[in-house]
């Protein structure tokens, strides 16, 4: 069957072209340009716990040890702080105040999140990973020049696209100007998509909806691997220039400094920036300019849009090509790495045993309604955050409210900025009377606890996820002091065991010790992507079948009409 074609090599198509190879199927990508990525310090990525162990997984980097976690978070009004919260300390999140606690050593968050988790049943606060994207982009190259499944044609420009019932194909121009076949063509291709003005896909929406000027610097702060935002602050008295700063860590003592600039088109010239650099660090220091390293500038502008359709028969959107965000500290390419995540396993899955029209629409379905809430949410509220308008009706108390909505979007929590929950999926099976609750509400990602596998390691949860399988887990507390061995073919092991071979996709079988609000024998059903489809209530041969069939858009119906249902 011929391969997927990708068109875009930047971070999210290059992602999708992995979780495919991951999960065996060939993409080509088409790069329009030499191939690389311009190392700038000023153009970063903050990744959210769960997308940065999802790029671990693709390109076998610790990037963790290329970009930075967060020690903590401190939100500044004028001279105040407003809020401070401490990576670690698993304190409430609704009052946002850390204290010291016994997990603060960050180097171990992972293991104390799960330990966390596993004796209170809350969801702690996760450090986000700050990186530099051209950090990203080399990390995702480097995997794929090890990957045979995977080719980039480099200086090949996209400019036509021709469908049929059985493939498509996609002509480039340029020296290596050709016609590539396809099985499916996913456009990657930025703001300025090719692809989706080929298919005559709308993208409307607002433009230029804030706009910051950056700088990446190397000095000393006083709070040292802690993110700030700083509203007001009081060295910028009064006016829409008074705005917001907001300064995030990267290594090696490098931060990456944004201002918020008023609404217009005004030239950021290189005198405005360096007065900008130089009384926000004097302002912060408390005295004069300290010494400082200035390594990279830019300006930043975040639009808001939302293309109309997401597929088009064999051709889909991901990234940018589909939506623009990123008002309010959320960030757009995370919700790119997302799109790449969910669409990779459907593909994968067409791909191996022909496709099903319910399971390739629901990318649209899931995606598009995760990105349009997020985009509501951030169009009401940057009137009132931006325009002095009342939060009475969203928190009590007009500056911790501003301080709640801003902290939400800078790290991944609530309408702004956290993780996408496809309860409302195509997908989602009818609940039946032996479904319980667990803490994590179906179509919302599973928490990341420690599975035991098939061969008898023990691993995370994580670790198994986009292998073009299913995952079955059994909560089955003290199986983790003994031998697989001893355990597995008893109790209810082997009729769990001969339910997930009877399955209608392959599945893995893995137990867990604990899981956050999950009593003992209760059985998760999770997608590859790592959602929760449904927890049931011991085994249950004909539910678990029944939710699996649907989690793969229902019963196999190869469609002689690839672009039914998806015009």
């Amino acid at each position: 069957m011929d391969p997927v074609i990708i068109v875009g090599a930047g971070p999210v198509g290059l992602t999708l072209a992995l979780a495919l190879a991951r999960q065996e199927v060939p993409s080509v990508v088409l790069d329009e340009g030499p191939g690389g990525d311009e190392p700038r310090l000023a153009r970063t990525v903050v990744l959210r716990e769960d997308t940065a162990a999802l790029m671990e997984r693709l390109t076998g980097v610790p990037l963790a040890e290329a970009g930075t976690r967060w020690a903590g978070w401190r939100s500044m009004r004028r001279r105040q702080v407003v809020r401070e919260i401490t990576f670690g300390d698993f304190d409430d999140a609704s009052d946002g105040f850390g204290n010291s606690g016994a997990f603060g050593d960050v180097g171990h968050i992972s293991e104390a999140r799960s330990e966390y988790a596993v004796t209170t049943g809350a969801a702690p606060e996760e450090p986000p990973l700050h990186l530099a994207q051209h950090v990203l982009t080399n990390a995702l190259r480097a995997a794929i020049d090890r990957e045979p499944l995977v080719k980039i044609a480099a200086d090949s420009r996209l400019d036509g696209i021709e469908q049929e019932t059985s493939g498509v194909s996609a002509h480039t121009r340029g020296p290596k100007g050709t016609w590539w076949r396809g099985s499916y063509l996913v456009g990657c291709d930025g703001p300025r998509s090719t692809v989706r003005k080929l298919q005559d896909i709308r993208f409307p929406g607002r433009t230029a909806v804030e706009r910051y000027a950056v700088a990446a610097l190397r000095a000393e702060l006083p709070w040292p691997g802690r993110a700030l935002l700083h509203r007001m602050p009081p060295w910028r008295t009064s006016g829409p220039a008074a705005g917001e700063i907001t300064a995030r860590p990267l290594p090696d003592g490098v931060w990456r400094l944004d201002w918020l600039l008023p609404p217009g088109k005004d030239l950021v010239t290189p005198e405005l920036l360096v007065t900008r650099i130089r009384e926000t660090l004097a302002g912060w220091t408390g005295g004069s300019t300290p010494p400082y390293e200035l390594l990279d500038t830019g300006v930043h502008t975040v639009h808001h849009r939302l293309a109309r359709r997401w597929r088009v028969g064999r051709v889909f959107l991901a990234g940018d090509a589909a939506h623009l965000l990123g008002a309010l500290g959320t960030q757009g390419l995370e919700e790119g790495l997302k799109d790449a995540d969910n669409l990779a396993w459907k593909l994968a899955l067409a791909w191996h045993h022909g496709p099903r029209e319910t399971l390739l629409n629901s990318y649209q379905a899931e995606r598009r309604a995760v990105v349009a809430a997020r985009l509501r949410a951030a169009d009401q509220v940057l009137p009132l955050l931006r325009g002095g308008g009342t939060l009475r009706s969203y928190v009590p108390g007009a500056g911790r409210g501003h301080d709640a909505l801003l902290t939400d979007g800078h790290l991944g929590r609530g309408p702004l900025g956290a993780p996408g929950t496809y309860a409302d999926s195509p997908l989602a099976p009818q609940r039946v009377e032996a479904e319980v609750p667990v803490d994590t509400l179906p179509g919302a990602p599973v928490a990341d606890v420690r599975v035991t596998a098939e061969d008898g390691s023990f691993v995370q949860l994580r670790d198994r996820l986009g292998r073009d399988a299913l995952l079955v887990v059994l909560i089955a507390p003290g199986t983790g002091v003994w031998e697989r061995k001893h355990w597995v073919t008893a109790g209810i092991m082997p009729r769990l065991a001969a339910a997930v071979t009877a399955l209608p996709h392959p599945a893995e079988l893995l137990v867990a010790e604990r899981y956050p609000g999950a009593s003992a024998h209760t059985v998760l059903l999770v997608r590859p992507d790592g959602h929760l489809v449904t927890a049931l209530n011991g085994v249950r041969p004909a539910d678990l079948y029944t939710a699996a069939e649907a989690t793969l858009g229902g019963p196999a119906k190869a469609t002689a009409e690839a672009t039914a249902g998806s015009r």
